[in-house]
């Protein structure tokens, strides 16, 4: 492996996923210091899994080599995860006014069935082309 493959490698699968990690746990922080009511923590975690791991299967068709666990990645996130997105978007239906977290956790969960399609066509398109 050259100096470059390491470096997307890291890049692709420690850090990306580690800056996620970091993120939902401020998140959560910022959740507690606020005092938010009912606070959609595990909605939220479930949301960075399904985003993280979309983000994951991008940057591997895009910069690295795809791989049989790319392929599981691929078949969860598009046959599991929209009734996982589409769960967590009905369990904040109704709590959608509490807080702002509660209304981004809301449109994330049904913006999921819009993205994942979108991306899965930019993706064919541009296959072969990069």
């Amino acid at each position: 492996m050259t100096t470059k493959e390491i470096i997307i490698a890291l890049t692709i699968h420690l850090i990306i996923p580690l800056i996620g990690l970091l993120y939902f746990l401020k998140l959560k922080k910022q959740m507690e210091r606020e005092n938010i009511q009912d606070k959609p923590t595990n909605e939220l975690f479930l949301i960075f899994v399904n985003y993280g791991g979309l983000i994951l299967v991008v940057l591997t068709e895009l910069f690295w080599y795809w791989s049989r666990l790319a392929s599981l990645g691929v078949f969860y996130l598009i046959l599991v995860a929209p009734f996982v997105m589409g769960i967590v978007a009905y369990r904040n239906w109704r709590k959608k006014t509490i807080s702002k977290y509660h209304k981004w956790t809301y449109i994330l969960g049904l913006a999921y069935t819009v993205v994942v399609p979108v991306i899965t066509i930019v993706l064919f398109l541009l296959r072969g082309r990069l």
